[in-house]
């Protein structure tokens, strides 16, 4: 039986569903972000017991259609940008439409009439926190972030960074290097 869970999207909130299982006594088959396939079928009481309990962890067990569907389309994103290093064969929504066996217009009108955002503005605003987060490490320079990301080029990456936060890519960077000189000078 699959379940799917609403705000799992990191490794700890993983930990925190298995756990959960495990204190109900539910096997399960497999542990994604965002669904979990347990052996068998789950009575309505064990049910409602994991969402009770997922609740307390700010997680939430879906049951309509939709909310699966929009959370499936959020954990396809989100492992995309920020959990894989792997280059994709086609684009963003190519991506996801073959990834989630839906047409692509059908995926992103139901995002936007449950979400009240754009599918690729959504997309967009997780790239730009990828490349806070990668400028933050320092490991890679901008041209690099840009073709990691599958922008056009850094220029493209700049533009879209300073239309998101008012910043700078570079100047985002040297924020980064004051913070850390004002912690050393404590």
């Amino acid at each position: 039986m699959k379940l799917y869970i609403k705000y799992m999207v990191s490794l700890r909130c993983k930990m925190l569903v298995k756990e959960e299982l495990t204190k109900l006594g539910l096997d399960y088959v497999t542990l994604n972000l965002g669904m979990v396939e347990t052996m068998g079928e789950i009575t309505h009481e064990k049910r409602i017991q994991l969402k009770n309990n997922l609740l307390k962890s700010g997680l939430e067990l879906l049951d309509d259609k939709k909310s699966i569907l929009i959370e499936k389309i959020k954990n396809a994103i989100i492992e995309m940008i920020h959990h894989t290093d792997e280059i994709p064969k086609t684009n963003y929504s190519g991506h996801l439409s073959e990834k989630l066996g839906y047409d692509y217009t059908y995926l992103s009108n139901t995002f936007s009439e449950v979400k009240g955002i754009t599918l690729q503005h959504y997309i967009i605003r997780h790239k730009i926190e990828r490349v806070k987060e990668l400028l933050l490490y320092d490991e890679l320079n901008l041209t690099e972030i840009a073709y990691k990301l599958h922008y056009s080029s850094s220029a493209h990456l700049s533009n879209q960074f300073k239309k998101i936060t008012g910043l700078t890519p570079s100047y985002y960077k040297k924020l980064k290097a004051k913070r850390t000189q004002n912690l050393e000078n404590l």
